[in-house]
């Protein structure tokens, strides 16, 4: 799953890119439907707490809220995927990690709720997200937005759906005809204000959510220089890759899941075309003159 700048090499990885795009997994006919179960079951939950109000808020950290609704939707998922599949490992979020799972080949990285923010501030860009991950490779992955109603979804071999309807991510060949999907904290904070000019900077919810976006067609790319999670990523990379996409780490590397240290440097996540030109900018932006 990569793409490096040089041609030689880009071709390389491309082609070790399209290590889902091949025959339909039909053994993952069982997982899919379940994984999307528990997501529509974690949704509701989310979808109450979202219209309610009041629900209990909690900190994991410097700017890292958790509530009520993360874990209860954690509990849903959890109750629906690990019994039907005792030999599969487990990561998620909510969840204390154990090192068993660095033994199986099998994991599913879950995060309850991606885009605890925007779900505190009403803003209806957050999700359930769960993945599958094979031998360090995510060979499915459901993305869920509870309040929208939009189930993405897709599975080794089977393509990516938003609903019932397959996807793509689209043919933008260019950064200057290009609308990048954005962390809005880190637009809040004026980081991205170097990329005004190159591309169309998009301020976007979750991590998980812009990269179902990005599979959908609905933005070109995104990306990010700020460590993420495993479970922020998973389940968006089968996606991307299962709709035609590439994603790797901000440097250009493949990226490799159920690791001891769940963070990854960065991300990139476009539609291919673009893989080459965002390498250049996305790592060192562009400083404007004094």
């Amino acid at each position: 799953m990569g793409l490096t700048a040089t041609s030689n090499e880009a071709r390389k990885r491309t082609a070790k890119s399209k290590v889902m795009r091949t025959a339909p997994d039909r053994d993952l006919r069982r997982e899919l439907a379940l994984a999307k179960k528990a997501a529509r079951a974690a949704g509701e939950i989310l979808r109450g707490h979202w219209r309610r109000g009041g629900y209990q808020i909690g900190s994991k950290g410097r700017d890292n809220p958790v509530t009520q609704a993360d874990l209860e939707a954690d509990r849903a998922i959890k109750t629906l995927l690990r019994e039907p599949f005792p030999d599969y490992g487990w990561l998620s979020e909510e969840t204390v990690d154990n090192d068993s799972r660095l033994a199986c080949r099998r994991v599913w990285i879950v995060d309850p709720l991606d885009g605890t923010k925007e779900f505190i501030q009403g803003v209806p860009e957050f999700c359930v997200a769960i993945a599958l991950i094979e031998d360090g490779v995510p060979i499915l992955g459901v993305t869920y937005n509870p309040i929208k109603r939009e189930m993405y979804s897709a599975a080794r071999g089977m393509g990516c759906h938003l609903n019932s309807k397959r996807v793509r991510v689209t043919r933008t060949r260019t950064l200057k005809g290009a609308t990048v999907l954005a962390s809005r904290s880190e637009t809040a904070r004026g980081e991205w204000q170097v990329f005004r000019g190159i591309m169309k900077v998009s301020p976007t919810g979750s991590v998980a959510y812009k990269l179902a976006l990005v599979a959908a067609g609905k933005g070109d790319a995104t990306f990010t220089r700020s460590p993420k999670s495993e479970w922020d990523i998973a389940s968006g990379a089968a996606l991307v890759i299962e709709a035609g996409g590439t994603i790797t780490d901000i440097r250009g590397r493949e990226l490799r899941f159920n690791q001891r240290n769940v963070k990854l440097e960065g991300l990139i996540a476009d539609n291919t075309l673009l893989h080459p030109a965002l390498m250049k900018v996305a790592p060192h932006p562009k400083r404007k003159s004094p």
